[in-house]
C-alpha cells in the first residue's frame, strides 16, 4: 500500500490543506489548471490510506463518466485497492440508490435507463397512435418539453409513475387533447409500461424515496461518511437538494469548483452556488487554490484581464507556475475565408516547428461557424476531426447490437421495436401494428405479445419463432457467459453480422469489433460485478463528452465540449460580436456567462493561444465587428498581427454600446411577477398577467382597457409596483 507521505508528496501547500482537512464543510475555490482533480484523488487516498476509512463509505461526484473513470484509475493507483467506493456522476449514483431501494416505489431492480434515442422511439409510437406529425412538435422539442415540465412546471409528475395504475395512466393519456399533454402523458405511460426512467427521473425518484422513507435516507446518510463533489459550480437545484440530504448525518461535505467557469446556468446551474455556499452551511472552511500548472503566464494574464470585467464574481486571479512563452496572438481578417486561411497558415507554421496536428485545437462558440474553415482545410488537405459529431454509442450498428443485449435482459418494447425486423424477419408494419394493439389490450410487452401469437396464421410466414427461441435461450443463461462472448454469439446467430457483410459495411463491422473490445476491457478492469444488467446500466450513462478524441488530426470543437480538457495550442476563431458573444444574449447576466465561457476557452491552452475575428457582412447585410471580449483584454498583453484602424475600432465600440442598450432585465432582477399591480406613466394602473422572456414582454391588463398590452421588458423601468401601497392602506 502507498504510504501517507507518498500521497502528499508533490502537492503544494494549498493542495495539502485540501487533502488533509477532512472534517466538516469545506469549500475549495480552485482556479483553472490548479490541480483540483489531483487534490480530489489524493484526498480520497488520504482518507483510505491514512485515516483507514473504507472506500465504500466515500462518495465522490463528478459530472461526466469520463472524469469518473479517470478518477477511479488514479485512486486505484494511489490506494492499490480495487474498491474505489462511489466515484461516479449524480445520475450514476442515483442508479445505485434505485437499484438497492427500488422496492420503495414498486419498481423492479432491472429498470431501464433511457437515452435520447430510446425516448425518440417512444415518441414514434405515440405519434403513430395519436396521429401526430413532426409539424405538431419535433422530437427534440418534445424532449425539451418533457425536461421543462418535469423540472419546472410539473415537478410532482413522478407521482403519476409511482401512484397511478397502468390503466389510469393510459386513460389520462388517451383523454389528453392538447399536443403537450398527449406527448407528456403518453411518454409517462410508455415509461410505466416497461419501468423505464430517464435522467431526470433518476434524481427525482431518489429524492422521493428519501422524503417518503426516512429510514432509507438515514441508511445512505450513515453509509456515506465523506462526500466530495467536483465541478460544484455546475450543480443544479435537484442535485443540490440530493447533496443536502446525503450529508445530513456525518456533516462531512467537500466541494470544489471555480465560479468563473459557471457556463451552464441554462441547465439550472447557479453562478452563486460556490460564493453562497457558506450562507447555507455553517462553519465552512474555505481553501483557495489559484496556482496554475497548465498555462503560460502570458495566457493567464489574458484570462485574468478578460474575466475581471465581470461584476458578479469572486475577485481572484490565477497565479502562473510555468515559465514565460510567447504573447497571445490576435488576428483581424478581412472576411471569414481569410480568417480560415490565416489559421491554417499558423497551423502549418506550428507543424514545421515540430508540433503534431493532434496537439492543436480550434475552439468556437457554435458548430455553424465551421463551414468555411472546413472547406479550407479540405482544400489544403489538412487532416481534421470535429469533436462531438455522431458519438460511437449512437451509431446505428452499436444501438442495434446493444438492443439485442437489452432484449435478452429486459424484454423491453424499445429494443424489440428496433431489432425485431433487423435482419429482415418479415415482421413489417402490419404485424407490428397487431402486436402493439394486442400488447396494449393485455398490458404486456411486445415481446410477450409475439410469444402468445407466434403460432397464429398471421406469423406463419415469418422468422418470429426463431427470434423468440434465440432470445429465450440466452435469457435463461445470460449470466453464465461473459458479456463480450454473449454479444459475439447473438450477433452471429441472429444473422446481424452476416447482414453487415452482405451489405459490404466494413466500417460498421469495425465498429462492432470495437464494441466487443470495449466490453472486454470493461470486464477485465471494472473490478465489480460484470453481469449483463450491470454492463447495460454502465453503458446507458455515457454522453458525448465521454468519447475518446482521435489523435493526429487538428481538432475542432465547441467551447462547451472543451470544458475540462486542455490542449498545447488553441485557436479561438470567429470572435465576432453576435457570434461570440452570441446574438441571443439579452441580459447582463447572460453576457457575463458568455464572458465566463470565453475565460474557459482561453484557459484550455497550455503553450500557445491564437485569437481571431473577421470583418465583412453578415446575412442581412449588417457589418461584422470584433467581439467585445477582445476589447476586454488589456492590449499590452496581446500581440496583434495588424491592429485595425482607430476608426474601425470606434465603430466596433459604438456597436457594442448599441447592443448593450437593448439588454432586458433578467428574471432575478425584475421586481414584478404575475399578479402584481403596477402603474404606467400613461396607461396608469394595471395587473401583470404574464412575463414572457421569449417575447421579451410583460403582458399587463390595464384597468382602463379591455385587452392586455405587451410592454417591452427593456421598458420595465417605466413601471412602478403599487401592490405594497394598496396593501398598506387597505
Amino acid at each position: 500500500m502507498i504510504m501517507v507521505d507518498d500521497v502528499l508528496e508533490g502537492l503544494n501547500e494549498e493542495q495539502i490543506e485540501a487533502v488533509t482537512t477532512t472534517e466538516g464543510y469545506i469549500r475549495v475555490i480552485a482556479g483553472a489548471g490548479s490541480g483540483k482533480t489531483r487534490a480530489l484523488t489524493h484526498r480520497f487516498a488520504y482518507l483510505v490510506n491514512d485515516l483507514g476509512i473504507r472506500a465504500g463509505n466515500i462518495l465522490c461526484v463528478t459530472f461526466t463518466n469520463k472524469a469518473a473513470a479517470e478518477m477511479k484509475e488514479r485512486i486505484h493507483q494511489l490506494t492499490d485497492d480495487n474498491d474505489t467506493g462511489f466515484v461516479c456522476t449524480f445520475h450514476s449514483f442515483c442508479v445505485s440508490i434505485l437499484q438497492e431501494d427500488s422496492y420503495a416505489i414498486q419498481y423492479p431492480k432491472s429498470f431501464l435507463v433511457l437515452d435520447n434515442s430510446d425516448i425518440d422511439a417512444m415518441l414514434k409510437m405515440i405519434y403513430e397512435e395519436r396521429n401526430l406529425t413532426l409539424r405538431d412538435m419535433t422530437f427534440k422539442n418534445a424532449r425539451d418539453m418533457f425536461e421543462m415540465r418535469k423540472c419546472i412546471k410539473e415537478p410532482m409528475y413522478y407521482e403519476y409513475l409511482i401512484q397511478m395504475s397502468i390503466d389510469q395512466l393510459h386513460q389520462k393519456y388517451m383523454e389528453a387533447a392538447e399536443t403537450d399533454d398527449i406527448l407528456f402523458y403518453g411518454y409517462l405511460y410508455q415509461q410505466k409500461k416497461c419501468f423505464a426512467v430517464d435522467y431526470n427521473d433518476l434524481i427525482f425518484l431518489s429524492l422521493y424515496i428519501f422524503r417518503e422513507f426516512p429510514e432509507i435516507k438515514l441508511k445512505w446518510q450513515k453509509r456515506l461518511e465523506y462526500i466530495m463533489i467536483d465541478e460544484f459550480q455546475d450543480i443544479d437545484p435537484p442535485q443540490y437538494e440530493l447533496m443536502k440530504n446525503l450529508c445530513g448525518y456525518h456533516n462531512n461535505l467537500f466541494v470544489v469548483g471555480d465560479p468563473d467557469q459557471t457556463i451552464y446556468t441554462w441547465r439550472g446551474a447557479s453562478v452563486n452556488s460556490l460564493p453562497d455556499f457558506d450562507k447555507n452551511f455553517p462553519g465552512v472552511q474555505t481553501i483557495m487554490m489559484m496556482k496554475n500548472y497548465r498555462s503560460s503566464p502570458e495566457i493567464l494574464d489574458v484570462a485574468n484581464s478578460l474575466v475581471s470585467k465581470n461584476v458578479n464574481r469572486m475577485k481572484k486571479d490565477l497565479i502562473p507556475m510555468l515559465p514565460h512563452r510567447n504573447k497571445v496572438v490576435v488576428h483581424h481578417a478581412e472576411n471569414p475565408r481569410k480568417e480560415a486561411q490565416w489559421i491554417i497558415s499558423q497551423i502549418r507554421h506550428l507543424n514545421e516547428g515540430g508540433v503534431n496536428p493532434g496537439e492543436i485545437t480550434i475552439l468556437y462558440r457554435a458548430h455553424y461557424v465551421t463551414r468555411v474553415i472546413e472547406e479550407e482545410m479540405i482544400k489544403e488537405k489538412m487532416p481534421y476531426m470535429i469533436y462531438s459529431g455522431v458519438q460511437f454509442f449512437e451509431r446505428m450498428e452499436i444501438k442495434d447490437a446493444l438492443s439485442y443485449l437489452r432484449l435478452i435482459a429486459y424484454k423491453d418494447d424499445l429494443s424489440f421495436m428496433r431489432i425485431a425486423n433487423v435482419p429482415k424477419r418479415n415482421l413489417g408494419q402490419k404485424r407490428m401494428k397487431f402486436l402493439r394493439e394486442y400488447a396494449d389490450e393485455k398490458h404486456i410487452s411486445l415481446y410477450d405479445a409475439l410469444k402468445e401469437n407466434v403460432d397464429e396464421a398471421l406469423f406463419s410466414n415469418t422468422k418470429a419463432k426463431a427470434l423468440i427461441q434465440l432470445i429465450d435461450s440466452y435469457t435463461d443463461h445470460m449470466n453464465e457467459k461473459p458479456v463480450s462472448e454473449l454479444l459475439s454469439e447473438i450477433l452471429d446467430l441472429s444473422g446481424y453480422e452476416e447482414m453487415m457483410r452482405t451489405e459490404g459495411a466494413q466500417d460498421r463491422l469495425d465498429d462492432l469489433a470495437e464494441l466487443k473490445q470495449s466490453i472486454y476491457e470493461w470486464e477485465t478492469t471494472v473490478g465489480e460485478e460484470t453481469d449483463l444488467v450491470s454492463y447495460l446500466r454502465h453503458i446507458s450513462l455515457f454522453t458525448n463528452a465521454d468519447m475518446a478524441i482521435e489523435k493526429g488530426k487538428v481538432r475542432l470543437m465547441t467551447i462547451h465540449a472543451a470544458k475540462g480538457l486542455e490542449f498545447p495550442y488553441v485557436f479561438i476563431m470567429q470572435l465576432v460580436e453576435g457570434i461570440f458573444p452570441s446574438r441571443k444574449i439579452r441580459t447582463i447576466e447572460g453576457m457575463e456567462e458568455e464572458r465566463r465561457l470565453a475565460f474557459v476557452a482561453v484557459t484550455r491552452s497550455e503553450k500557445g493561444l491564437f485569437l481571431s475575428d473577421s470583418g465583412g457582412r453578415n446575412i442581412g447585410d449588417t457589418s461584422r465587428f470584433p467581439s467585445r471580449f477582445l476589447f476586454d483584454i488589456d492590449p499590452v498583453l496581446l500581440e496583434y498581427t495588424e491592429k485595425p484602424s482607430d476608426a474601425y475600432i470606434q465603430k466596433a465600440l459604438d456597436n457594442i454600446d448599441k447592443v448593450n442598450r437593448r439588454f432586458i432585465p433578467s428574471a432575478s432582477s425584475l421586481e414584478f411577477k404575475e399578479g402584481d399591480r403596477v402603474r404606467h406613466p400613461v396607461f396608469k394602473d394595471g395587473t401583470v398577467e404574464k412575463i414572457d422572456y421569449d417575447e421579451e414582454a410583460i403582458f399587463i391588463l390595464f384597468d382602463s382597457m379591455q385587452t392586455p398590452r405587451a410592454i417591452a421588458l427593456r421598458a420595465a423601468k417605466k413601471l412602478e409596483k403599487i401592490q405594497d401601497k394598496i396593501e398598506r392602506f387597505s
